[in-house]
């Protein structure tokens, strides 16, 4: 990393990971992006692990920090590149965009996470197909509580993306990933229709950087 470089850990088909991706895009911060491959388990190396403890992805060096977690990396940049704000300035419409950055992030991402589905597979002999339905229930519930929540035109940040559209469109991403049928939920898929077609959010797609 040299001086002012903005480096990130990234996973090309990690969800926090893109969440990240799509903020610095939107923000118009230009980084580098260093390869960490959970399928390979380069994130239990030593190398990665004295940079991460938790060795977990998305971990972003930037102003001379390391910074992990997707939404406490996307509040640093959002306090420190402040235009356009992902978060409103408004009370209620902030906890609004909080609760539903959260219902991904906190209640539906980790359930779907990697070494969740690791330790389904190897501690408890689970196989594909309860895996499968494992994800397919938990993705299907958080979806149905952000669909009954969203809104019936606009984006969730109204007119520009906020934080729950910056997370939404990865959580999509995962459901087509598990097998998830979106069908029933057609204001998030228009939102991600939306969302997909521009360019901050496109460039940051897992077909978009998925290393050669």
């Amino acid at each position: 990393m040299t001086d002012g470089e903005v480096v990130l850990h990234d996973y090309w088909r990690s969800s926090a990971a893109y969440r990240v991706r799509i903020a610095l895009n939107l923000k118009g911060v230009a980084y580098r992006a260093v390869q960490v491959d959970l399928v390979a388990g380069d994130q239990r190396g030593a190398d990665y692990r004295a940079l991460n403890p938790l060795g977990l992805i998305p971990l972003l060096e930037i102003d001379g920090h390391r910074l992990s977690q997707s939404l406490a990396i996307i509040d640093y940049l959002d306090a420190r590149f402040p235009d356009p704000p992902l978060l409103a300035a408004d009370p209620a419409a902030r906890a609004r965009s909080l609760a539903a950055a959260l219902t991904i992030s906190a209640e539906i991402h980790p359930l779907q996470n990697l070494r969740v589905q690791q330790y389904l597979r190897h501690e408890m002999g689970q196989d594909k197909a309860a895996i499968d339905g494992w994800l397919q229930r938990w993705l299907g519930d958080g979806l149905a509580a952000l669909e009954a929540t969203a809104p019936e035109t606009g984006l969730f940040g109204g007119a520009t993306p906020d934080l729950a559209d910056v997370c939404l469109v990865p959580q999509m991403y995962s459901a087509r990933r598990f097998g998830v049928p979106t069908g029933g939920y057609p204001r998030l898929e228009r939102i991600d229709a939306a969302l997909r077609a521009l360019p901050a959010f496109a460039a940051a797609a897992p077909e978009a950087v998925k290393p050669a």
